[in-house]
């Protein structure tokens, strides 16, 4: 059984916060199984954009959330473009912002095969 989002939300801003870095719930979804997106901000300006894995990653059902980079160190207004399109999508989306230097033991990313 998976964590409902509202709680994985909480986690992941609480962890973020303990390792020195900021996060912020920039828009707040359905509290019980809304998808999460994740937006790194980098010093440089440039943004990476995490968004819910597709459900060929789920093997057996672990409970755990994992995430694919839909848009790695890009332009603001390119992962504000692919957001809008998200939002149009999903309107119950939730979309967390993170300043941190390192998300490797936040959350699980996959690559795709």
């Amino acid at each position: 059984m998976r964590l409902k989002s509202h709680i994985f939300v909480s986690a992941l801003i609480r962890r973020v916060f303990g390792l020195g870095g900021f996060a912020a719930v920039e828009k707040k979804g359905a509290e019980e199984a809304g998808a999460v997106f994740i937006r790194h901000r980098f010093r440089d300006g440039s943004e990476t954009l995490y968004a819910p894995a597709p459900q060929n990653f789920f093997g057996e059902d672990d409970g755990q959330r994992k995430f694919e980079v839909r848009a790695e160190k890009a332009e603001p207004d390119a992962v504000r473009e692919i957001l809008s399109r998200e939002l149009r999508f999903d309107p119950d989306l939730w979309l967390v912002e993170l300043e941190t230097e390192d998300v490797t033991d936040l959350f699980e990313v996959v690559k795709p095969a």
